[in-house]
C-alpha cells in the first residue's frame, strides 16, 4: 500500500483523537503528527516517505564519492608514473574510497543517513533524558537495515511503539498519545493485512504472512 495511504489513514486518526481529546492546539498538532508518524513508521525498512528525500542525496554522495575516489585513483597513478611523490592521502583515502563505493549501493547509503537521524535522535534523548526518544531513536536507527515487512510489521514492534508512546505521553504530559501512537502504527500493519503481501505478524514465530486480500 502506498506510502501516502498510510499518511491519510494515521491523519485521520490524529484529528480523530484530537475531537474526542478537545486539547489545546499544541496537543492537537501533536496527536495528528504522532498519528501520521505512526502509521509511516513500519516502513521505515525501505524507502517511504519518511526516507524518501534521503535516496536523492545518496545517490548523490554514492557519485560523488565514486568520482571524487576515481580522480584520487587516477592522480595518484599519474604522479607515480611520472615519478612524482604520491601523497599518502591519495594512496590511503583515494584508492580504497573508489573501491569501497564500488561495492556499496546507494541505498546502503541511504540506510546509512537514516542510522544517522537515528543516533542524533537518541543523543539528543539521552542528553535530555528522554526515554521516549532514546528509544525512537534506537528504533530509526535498526530498522532500515532490516527486511522489508518483516520485525517492523510485526505484534512486537507494535508493542514496542505502544511503549514508546507511553514514555513519550508521560515525559510530555500528553494525555492519550500512547493510544493514538499506537492506533497510528497499528493502522499500517492492517492495511498491509489487506493487500496479496500481507503481514508477518507473529514473525519469527510464525513466519507466514496473515493476508485478507482486498486491494
Amino acid at each position: 500500500m502506498k506510502g501516502s495511504t498510510h499518511l491519510a489513514i494515521g491523519l485521520v486518526i490524529g484529528a480523530a483523537a484530537a475531537v474526542y481529546h478537545q486539547p489545546t492546539a499544541v496537543q492537537s498538532a501533536a496527536y495528528i503528527a504522532a498519528a501520521g508518524l505512526s502509521a509511516l513508521a513500519p516502513d521505515l525498512d525501505g524507502t517511504n516517505m519518511l526516507s524518501a528525500k534521503l535516496s536523492g542525496l545518496s545517490r548523490a554522495i554514492h557519485r560523488g564519492a565514486l568520482g571524487g575516489g576515481a580522480i584520487a585513483a587516477a592522480a595518484a597513478a599519474y604522479l607515480y608514473a611520472t615519478g612524482q611523490t604520491v601523497p599518502l592521502l591519495l594512496v590511503w583515502v583515494g584508492i580504497p574510497l573508489m573501491l569501497v563505493l564500488m561495492s556499496v549501493s546507494s541505498g546502503t547509503i541511504r540506510n546509512g543517513l537514516v542510522s544517522l537521524v537515528g543516533i542524533g535522535l537518541a543523543v539528543a534523548g539521552a542528553r535530555g533524558g528522554d526515554v521516549w526518544l532514546i528509544g525512537l531513536g534506537a528504533y530509526t536507527a535498526w530498522a532500515p537495515w532490516l527486511k522489508h515487512r518483516g520485525m517492523t510489521h510485526t505484534v512486537w514492534a507494535l508493542l514496542y511503539w505502544y511503549w514508546l508512546g507511553r514514555e513519550a505521553e508521560s515525559g510530555l504530559d500528553i494525555p492519550g498519545l500512547a493510544v493514538v501512537g499506537a492506533a497510528g502504527y497499528a493502522s499500517h500493519l492492517v492495511a498491509d493485512t489487506l493487500t496479496s503481501l500481507g503481514v508477518k505478524w507473529l514473525y519469527p514465530l510464525y513466519r507466514k504472512s496473515i493476508k485478507l486480500p482486498f486491494f
